[in-house]
């Protein structure tokens, strides 16, 4: 089975190189909904981070109220470090079950699309590791543009973040997402070609298919191996 690595910053284009890997019918692992989910009302994610961070960031149905929660995070490293603690357990948790679903269906390729890739140190489970990357300026003004916020608060979302440069460097695949739609999507059409690649061996001992042949010729060969002894 082949993990696909697909990460990014914000505002950077991820979730639009993820929807296209989806919409060519690659299974996709998205972590910001696996993170959503740990945190529902009554959870045990949603125990930790209300008794950390106080009945202040519910919603009147109970739920958290993630913009509130964003701002105070975003603006305080020391607690967007114990927010990330609290729930990394968790997080992980339901990735590997997203996985493992897939593995019992068989696929054969997935797409991790996961924001916090290299920080969870989960870049060491993935191969290729694909970062979508755009230059600072048109990273601050798709920020600003898309949640409606000031140059300053836009600017303290980015540097709360680990530099999409340093990602970048990390890649074994970029999309330059700086331009227009179109160039984004020539980009990915050659990455499609790449991660649909026939399945190294080592790949596919790891898929459920590579399992089973692996399973069925040692049955074999043990089979083979006791009938030649009740021969002898």
């Amino acid at each position: 089975m082949r993990i696909v690595g697909l990460t990014g910053g914000i505002a950077s284009g991820k979730s639009t190189v993820s929807n296209l890997f989806r919409s060519n019918g690659l299974p996709i692992v998205d972590a910001d909904l696996v993170a959503r989910d740990v945190v529902r009302k009554g959870s045990g994610g949603w125990k930790k981070v209300v008794k950390a961070f106080g009945d202040d960031i519910l919603l009147e149905n109970g739920e958290i109220d993630r913009a509130h929660l964003g701002q105070i995070v975003f603006s305080d490293p020391e607690k967007r470090q114990l927010l990330n603690r609290l729930l990394a357990p968790y997080i992980s948790s339901g990735i590997f079950w997203e996985i493992l679903k897939l593995w019992i269906k068989g696929s054969k390729v997935i797409i991790l699309d996961i924001p916090l890739l290299f920080e969870a140190k989960m870049d060491r489970w993935t191969a290729p590791i694909i970062v979508v990357w755009v230059d600072p300026e048109t990273q601050l003004q798709r920020l600003m543009a898309r949640d409606g916020i000031s140059e300053e608060q836009a600017t303290n979302r980015i540097n709360a973040q680990t530099s999409l440069d340093w990602k970048r460097s990390k890649a074994d695949i970029v999309i330059d997402n700086s331009g227009t739609m179109d160039e984004t999507k020539l980009q990915f059409e050659e990455v499609l070609s790449q991660v649909s690649q026939p399945l190294a061996w080592k790949e596919f001992a790891f898929s459920r298919d590579g399992l089973f042949w692996i399973l069925a010729s040692v049955t074999v060969g043990v089979l083979a191996v006791q009938k030649n002894l009740s021969c002898m």
